[in-house]
């Protein structure tokens, strides 16, 4: 019982993320499929923001550690797994897909439209891949 009780407040957590990425307000480009070099420095801080407006940031629902759920998978070990999850795909073609089309590849146990297509510029996307690919 106390675990239904559990699931039904992750559950309400998650709509509620949900909900407020579909909220308005001035929306930046998305990331796009053009390459870059990115400044991972850069990337990590972005990735620490709680909040990208109008979406929650990565780390609201990425852990940075190995085996710890929050809404989404954990990115530590990201830029391991990501070059062999797609047959032909490098890691930084993957991630940079996963981050312009959030539902292309969904991670096993996850499900379809949790995540929101972010409202981040070229540069923010080159960034944040480039830190994303030094999680290994």
């Amino acid at each position: 019982m106390r675990e239904a009780k559990l699931f039904g407040v992750v559950g309400l957590l998650v709509a509620v993320l949900v909900l407020a990425a579909c909220g308005g307000g001035a929306s930046q480009p998305a990331a796009s499929s053009g390459g870059g070099a990115g400044d991972a420095t850069a990337g990590k801080a972005l990735f620490a923001q709680q909040v990208i407006a109008p979406n929650p940031g990565c780390i609201t629902c990425h852990s940075l550690e190995a085996g710890k759920t929050l809404v989404g998978p954990s990115m530590a070990g990201i830029a391991s797994r990501a070059g062999s999850t797609v047959s032909g795909q490098s890691a930084e073609q993957y991630l940079r897909q996963s981050l312009a089309e959030p539902d292309a590849y969904v991670a096993k146990g996850f499900q379809k439209g949790l995540m929101p297509k972010p409202t981040i510029t070229d540069k923010q996307a080159n960034d944040l891949l480039a830190y994303l690919q030094t999680l290994k």
